[in-house]
């Protein structure tokens, strides 16, 4: 379920209708209710699992290696302890921010996270300033601009050293592919950033840093920057305390209260796609059908575009030869979750997919799980087993962040990006892409 974070005029009016109170009145009106997120642990009773919980509509994070992680308002902490859940509050969803001046052109908000606005700029100004090292693309339209109320293109930027027959939409360049792939779930904040600082770190570093430099020589380094832009308009719709919007604004169904409707992105693709995993006001919806959806039209036909399609049956291991590496970001929880994501069946190159997987892990300090994770729920329809189900390509979610902290959740303070975040995703990015040459080969 997801918590609409109030302007503090609407929570003032809330309250005047509530106690009845008036301005010159002698009666003090009644404090506010308590409405704001915040993260709890949780113990189940017996008979009871935690994907009891995310059907009911409860908002669980993967948080893999540990505990996985509740986002409640004080009402749903209460209505789960009456049902004998025990919860132990972790933190605070938000972290205090103040406004920065570029706030006022539209282009950030929360402390330096960029909008829709400014990673549309930012695109469109890298793609000009280094024409011979990016295309930028439009893969597709946002839910919102399909309807005509607006909305947005979804981009994709294909970096390297451009030359004839590179970053083509087809499978037949000669360089090993890299896909970077962010924020589909509009509320993980930090994801888009990462792909935003991976974006500059190419372009800027490109003839100065000599690995930077060979590896967009000889790689397509795409990158999908913003995967649900129109959900992203609405959390940054309040600088302060972003909303809680992890879905796509789809409200074709109706039905749901203000804040609810939409469909999860990453339930939604054509492979193992579950008409289980939730209705339409709850976070997993998977959407009336598979590929349902604009957003995953875009990523999932670009995806099908630019990778062969070599795979054999879901058991069958990939084909000798694939080249390619995907990685998907999502928070948090501080881990590297490779396939399958809809099952704890062991996929058929999983002693690969988690050695690669360890590479990584070894330079982020992440490590590496497989099927649920031991958390107790499934991602079936999920961005990275469609590929590496229908293509072998290795394809892994990286879960940015920690469980608690100023730079847990997903609403870390924009500082984490320089002192955490960014430090430690980059050597694993570098690595990655170094990898898409020979990912079932002898690892570098």
């Amino acid at each position: 379920m997801r918590r609409l974070a109030l302007p503090l005029a609407g929570m003032a009016a809330v309250a005047l209708a509530v106690t009845g109170f008036t301005p010159g009145s002698s009666a003090a009106p009644a404090p506010a209710a308590d409405t704001r997120p915040s993260y709890y642990s949780l113990k189940l009773p017996a008979g009871m699992a935690v994907a009891d919980l995310v059907r009911d509509g409860y908002d669980i994070s993967h948080a893999h290696g540990s505990r996985p992680t509740l986002v409640a308002t004080p009402a749903e902490v209460d209505r789960l302890r009456a049902r004998g859940v025990v919860l132990g509050k972790t933190g605070d969803v938000y972290q205090p921010v103040a406004r920065v001046a570029s706030d006022a052109a539209g282009t950030t908000y929360y402390g330096g996270y960029h909008t829709t606005a400014g990673h549309e700029q930012h695109n469109a100004a890298v793609a000009t300033a280094h024409s011979d090292l990016v295309k930028l693309y439009d893969i597709g339209d946002s839910w919102k601009k399909t309807q005509g109320t607006g909305g947005h293109d979804i981009q994709a930027l294909c970096i390297t050293k451009l030359t004839t027959g590179d970053c083509a939409l087809n499978s037949t360049g000669k360089k090993p592919k890299f896909v970077l792939h962010a924020q589909i779930h509009a509320r993980e904040v930090s994801t888009g950033e990462i792909a935003y600082q991976w974006i500059d770190l190419l372009v800027t570093q490109y003839g100065k840093d000599p690995a930077i430099t060979s590896l967009v020589d000889s790689r397509e380094l795409w990158v999908v920057p913003m995967a649900n832009p129109d959900g992203v308009d609405v959390v940054a719709s309040n600088p302060t305390q972003p909303v809680m919007q992890r879905k796509n604004v789809d409200n074709s169904t109706g039905g749901c209260p203000a804040g609810d409707a939409g469909v999860d992105l990453n339930r939604n693709s054509s492979f193992q796609w579950d008409v289980n995993q939730g209705g339409p006001c709850d976070e997993t919806y998977p959407g009336v059908k598979a590929v349902s959806e604009p957003e995953t039209v875009a990523v999932q036909g670009l995806l099908d575009k630019i990778f062969r399609d070599t795979k054999g049956e879901v058991g069958e291991p990939a084909a000798a030869g694939t080249t390619g590496v995907f990685l998907t970001l999502h928070s948090f929880g501080s881990d590297i979750l490779a396939p399958w994501g809809y099952t704890n069946t062991a996929a058929p190159d999983k002693t690969a997919l988690v050695a690669l997987g360890k590479k990584m892990g070894a330079l982020n300090g992440y490590p590496v799980s497989t099927g649920d994770g031991g958390v107790g729920y499934f991602a079936p329809g999920a961005t990275d087993d469609w590929l590496y189900g229908t293509r072998g390509v290795p394809s892994y979610t990286f879960e940015i962040g920690p469980d608690s902290g100023a730079c847990a959740g997903f609403f870390p303070a924009y500082s984490c990006m320089g002192s955490t975040f960014w430090p430690k995703q980059k050597p694993a990015l570098l690595y990655a892409a170094r990898a898409a040459a020979a990912p079932y080969g002898p690892l570098p």
